[in-house]
């Protein structure tokens, strides 16, 4: 038995799309560039930390697999 034939999303909206920004209560107020970089001047330090901290957590783990697993099972061969 075919499987049946899916139409595009598209085929079925009915009337046009709108965002949830096309009214004007739920876009944010406009700020000005003093203010954009004060609120960013942390951003790269934050996203850097994290990323260290998955790296580090993912050597970590590395370590207890190479000691745990695979050290006490002596070489292959």
């Amino acid at each position: 038995m075919p499987a049946p034939v899916e139409e595009p999303i598209s085929a079925h909206i009915e009337g046009p799309h709108r965002s949830a920004a096309h009214l004007p209560e739920h876009v944010a107020a406009p700020i000005g560039a003093a203010t954009a970089a004060e609120a960013l001047k942390d951003g790269p330090r934050g996203a850097l930390l994290i990323a260290a901290m998955a790296v580090g957590l993912l050597f970590i783990g590395w370590l207890a697999f190479y000691f745990l697993l695979f050290l006490p099972r002596g070489s292959v061969g």
